[in-house]
């Protein structure tokens, strides 16, 4: 990430959280010391794509992070994240870490790493019913009435299984610690170029999750869905399923770009996040006994 002139930034928080305005309020003047700096709210804006600048500043928690993502679309910028939520995976700088490495950003020495993306569409017969530009997960989700939902999966259209169970996750290595780690899913290093795929609640205890490549193309098929079953892309519900709807999950040709400030490791990240210390440490850095 290297610029020729004054780095352009986009300081980006969420105007429904006092927090997060308050704090993106404060940063604004001491941000603009070094680069070309202007405010956004990302409850207020629905895309990004056009908009003109190097780095986006993201105030607020991994949720934050998700929808600036989705708002840059296929245009994606680094992203700077600066965690005001609980967890933060992705959100894992203070705000006193980003201005000591604020310099650095704007002199273009850090480097960004580029994680995963997916393309997911819902097929229906001939006809792609919608699209969705994704950085976590696609679900399929049994929904009312709760009966156990049968799913084919296909990997470069070869049928790998037909799972029975409350719904199906497709995850990016950055989801992965997401919804996919919830349902038993593993870890995958952000920077990994491969797909997870979890069951939620399989009725066979030897279905397992199923970790591929990303240049494969996944292809989920319902035969028999639920009333109220259902497609979701990172946390959105994307449509109602009907019988023989097929979910196309592949590698998209954007990616999101994640600025590497040095000290924040993956493997830092887990043991500060995940309490591989012994204990759990909240964003405030209290711990609760492990």
């Amino acid at each position: 990430m290297t610029h020729s002139t004054a780095t352009r930034i986009l300081l980006l928080s969420s105007g429904s959280r006092p927090e997060m305005a308050a704090e993106a309020a404060r940063l604004l003047p001491l941000v603009a010391r070094f680069a070309s700096v202007e405010a956004a709210d990302l409850d207020a804006v629905t895309s990004l794509e056009h908009v003109e600048f190097d780095v986006a500043v993201v105030v607020g928690g991994d949720g934050s992070i998700l929808r600036a993502a989705h708002h840059m679309g296929r245009r994606q910028r680094p992203v700077v994240a600066i965690n005001l939520g609980k967890l933060g995976f992705l959100a894992d700088l203070s705000p006193d870490e980003f201005l000591a490495q604020l310099p650095a950003i704007c002199s273009g020495t850090v480097p960004v790493v580029e994680h995963l993306m997916f393309d997911c569409q819902l097929l229906r017969g001939d006809r792609v019913v919608c699209r969705q530009l994704g950085l976590n997960e696609a679900v399929i989700f049994a929904g009312p009435p709760f009966a156990i939902l049968q799913v084919d999966l296909y990997v470069d259209a070869e049928l790998v299984t037909t799972y029975s169970c409350d719904g199906l996750i497709v995850s990016t290595p950055v989801g992965s610690t997401a919804h996919s780690l919830s349902a038993g899913g593993p870890i995958l290093r952000k920077d990994l170029q491969a797909f997870v795929v979890v069951p939620i609640s399989p009725h066979t205890l030897t279905n397992r999750p199923v970790v591929d490549s990303a240049d494969r193309i996944y292809e989920l098929v319902v035969p028999r869905p639920n009333a109220g079953s259902t497609l979701v892309c990172d946390g959105k519900v994307l449509a109602n399923l009907e019988p023989g709807d097929r979910i196309r999950v592949q590698r998209a040709d954007a990616r999101f770009g994640l600025v590497a400030v040095p000290g924040h490791s993956y493997y830092r990240t887990l043991r500060d996040k995940l309490g591989w210390s012994g204990n759990f440490r909240l964003n405030d850095g209290k711990r609760t006994p492990g």
